[in-house]
This record gives structure tokens, C-alpha cells and sequence, in this order.
């Protein structure tokens, strides 16, 4: 059985004309080391007709630029971070990439950087990793995390300042490890991002996978999940916050093959700006082997502004009907009146009231992150983006 829907719910420029049925399995996509093998992009194909590929010349082309980005880590007791060659990785197994730019990453980055957590580490601390731009060269990189068995850590990995910058991330988790990968893009509003996380998940792991993507001109981040064993659960959240001239996209996809494992996908975004654009896609396959499986995936956005755009497509497909369960949900629209009344009704003014309901929109979903530190940090910066908004707001006025 194979089934493919699209659920809109509230209907505010989610444009469901496009959803279309594929010609193919989404499991059948090409996977290539060659960058040969992914032409460039006109636009037209599925995985690209929502992305502005005409802006992305630089990060489409093949070629090399020794450009890098500054690094900073920070490293608990027991964690370390070496480097292989590009062939080495090549030779482990792991996911190929997906489409060109991960392609062009993983070829021209020079070698890859590996973190290692090794086996029943319990770190306290998280791994910190900045990567932070100064200028709009093009620049590769290529990162590796490896999570031993029965580990358990966080890893936080953050991108800031300008810079067109192609990345490929491969995460591995071995037996009973729980892994929280939290990624921040915050960048400068003309930096572009194009990104593939690959994600294994170990029999009986657990990964929490984080998105925020806050800042920007293109941002386009594919998280792509697979299972190593049985009983693994992958876990992906997204916050997005589109304004006018950014384009943020984000695309996952969660590959069922292993029987009984378990997936929750929840991503929530807001969009201000008659040009601010979003993008999630979201794609499940259970295969025929995956007996078991319970997964669910879920996308709403918030639309503070005329002639912002959301698109919001969730794909599943079954071919087993020996599952757990199996659902999706995909919702756009505008403020909620009646909240927005319930509050200006106990006094509180119209545009503190807006910002209410979006921090409370938002917060349902930073809480679920799990550390204090960065849970603030990010509803700090969603504040920063609503005070924009209230000073737009009062300038038009």
C-alpha cells in the first residue's frame, strides 16, 4: 500500500495546487558521492521547485576555494575531534549525499572533521561547535559525529555571520546511545546555507535532531533519518522565524527499514513580510520490512503579514500495513481572533497581545529542547524578531 497525502488544515497562502503525486518512491532518489551525478538544477525538478536556485550559482558549482570558516569548540573530558580524508569516509558505509551542493560538499571540503563520544560516556556538558563567517565566499564543510554505545550528550552546533556555505553532516549513533543534536543557523541576512544532516540511528538510540534557522537570506537545511537497528527513535524539531527577502526551507526525510522504531517530526515557523518565504517538507517511507513502525509528523506556520508564504507538504508512504500507527498534519493560517480578543478584552494592548501569541506559539516547542541555556537564548532572539515586527508595524502606521 503506498499513500501520499496533504493535510492543510487552515488555508493562508499555502498554496496545496502544488502538492503533487511523484513519479517515483521518495526512497528511490539517486544517492552519489560523484557530483556528476546530480545535474544542475533548473527548478523544476520535485526536490527543488520551491527553492530559488537561481540565486545559488556559487554553491552550485563545482569548484574548489580553500575558503573556511572560523571554528570554535568546546570540548567535555573524553570527547575528542580528529579529521579523516574524504575517501576514508567515503569507505565507511554511511549515507551518500542527496542532492548536488552535498554532493560538492563532501568532495571539495579538503577532509573531514570527526567528533568522537565514546562508548557509555554520560557527558554533563554539551559539545559546543561555532562556525562563523566574514565574507560571502563559498566555503565546504564536512563534519562527522560519532556517538558510542549507550552514550548520552548534547551537541550544539551553531553557524553565524555571512558566508555561502555548502555543509555535510553525518551523525552515527551505535546501540542505546541518546543523542540531542541542536543546530542554530543565525546568520547575517545575506549569508545562504544549503545543509544535509544524515542521521543513523542505532538499534535501540534515541536522537533528538533541533533545527532553528532565525536568520539568513537562504537557508536550506535537509535532515534525512535512517535506522541501523530495531527500536531506534529519531526525534526532529524546527523553529523558523521567515522576514522580508529571506527564503528558509527545511526538508526532512525519515526512512522506516528497520521494524519497530518510532518517529515524531513537529516543526513551527512565523513569517513577516510580503517576500518572506517558507518551506517544510516533510517525507516518511515505511518500507515493507519496517512492521511496527509508529511515526507522526507535524508543521504549522503563522503568517503575521500579507503576502508572506508558507509552503507545508507532508508525504507518507506505507507498504506495510503491519505498523503502530501513522499520521501527519500541516496547518497555515493567521492570528487566532480569539485569542487575540480573550487578551485585548483583559486589557492588554493589541500589538502586546500579537506578541504573546506568538512567544506562547513558539514556546510550546523551544521548551522541548530540554537545555536551559540555549531554551532561553533562542526565545531571546524569537523576542528580537518580535520587536521588529512592532517597529515595522509602527513605522507603516
Amino acid at each position: 500500500m503506498s499513500l501520499l497525502t496533504q493535510n492543510p488544515g487552515q488555508q493562508a497562502h499555502t498554496h496545496s495546487a502544488d502538492t503533487m503525486v511523484p513519479d517515483q518512491s521518495r526512497g528511490e532518489r539517486p544517492r552519489s558521492f560523484e557530483v556528476a551525478d546530480f545535474p544542475m538544477p533548473t527548478g523544476r525538478e520535485e526536490e527543488w521547485r520551491f527553492t530559488p536556485v537561481g540565486d545559488l550559482g556559487a554553491l552550485l558549482a563545482d569548484e574548489a576555494t580553500g575558503a573556511c570558516l572560523d571554528w570554535e569548540e568546546s570540548l567535555p573530558e573524553g570527547v575528542t575531534l580528529g579529521s579523516m580524508s574524504v575517501e576514508e569516509w567515503r569507505g565507511l558505509g554511511l549515507p551518500r549525499p542527496a542532492d548536488r551542493p552535498a554532493a560538492i560538499a563532501a568532495a571539495r571540503s579538503g577532509g573531514v572533521a570527526v567528533l568522537d563520544i565514546p562508548a557509555e560516556a554520560e557527558l554533563t556538558e554539551p559539545v559546543r561547535i561555532r562556525l562563523t563567517g566574514d565574507s560571502e565566499q563559498v566555503v565546504h564543510g564536512h563534519l562527522l559525529v560519532r556517538v558510542g554505545r549507550f552514550a548520552r550528550a548534547t551537541v550544539i552546533l551553531e553557524h553565524a555571520g555571512t558566508s555561502r556555505y555548502a555543509e555535510q553532516l553525518t551523525v552515527t549513533t551505535e546501540d542505546g546511545a541518546d543523542l540531542t543534536l541542536v543546530t542554530t543557523q543565525e546568520w547575517a541576512d545575506d549569508a545562504q546555507h544549503l545543509a544535509q544532516h544524515d542521521v543513523v540511528v542505532g538499534r535501540d538510540a534515541r536522537v533528538r535532531h533541533v533545527a532553528v534557522t532565525l536568520g539568513g537570506e537562504v537557508v536550506r537545511v535537509c535532515t534525512n533519518a535512517t535506522y541501523a537497528g530495531t527500536g531506534g527513535t529519531f526525534e526532529g524539531f524546527g523553529v523558523y522565524f521567515s522576514d522580508a527577502g529571506q527564503h528558509l526551507e527545511h526538508r526532512l526525510f525519515v526512512d522506516h527499514e528497520a521494524p519497530h522504531c518510532r518517529s515524531n517530526v513537529e516543526y513551527k515557523g512565523a513569517l513577516n513580510g510580503d517576500t518572506a518565504r517558507a518551506v517544510w517538507i516533510g517525507d516518511v517511507l515505511i518500507r515493507a520490512e519496517a512492521e511496527g513502525t509508529d511515526t507522526y509528523e507535524l508543521n504549522r506556520n503563522l503568517l503575521l503579514s500579507d503576502g508572506a508564504r508558507a509552503d507545508s507538504v507532508p508525504n507518507l508512504e506505507i507498504e506495510t500495513g503491519e505498523i503502530a500507527g501513522a499520521g501527519h498534519a500541516s496547518t497555515t493560517g493567521r492570528f487566532d481572533d480569539q485569542h487575540l480578543f480573550y487578551l485585548q478584552s483583559r486589557g492588554i494592548p493589541e500589538d502586546e497581545a500579537r506578541r504573546l501569541v506568538v512567544r506562547g506559539f513558539f514556546a510550546a516547542i523551544v521548551s522541548r529542547i530540554g537545555i536551559p541555556e540555549v531554551t532561553e537564548r533562542l526565545m531571546t532572539a524569537i523576542e528580537d524578531e518580535l520587536a521588529a515586527v512592532s517597529t515595522q508595524a509602527g513605522e507603516r502606521a
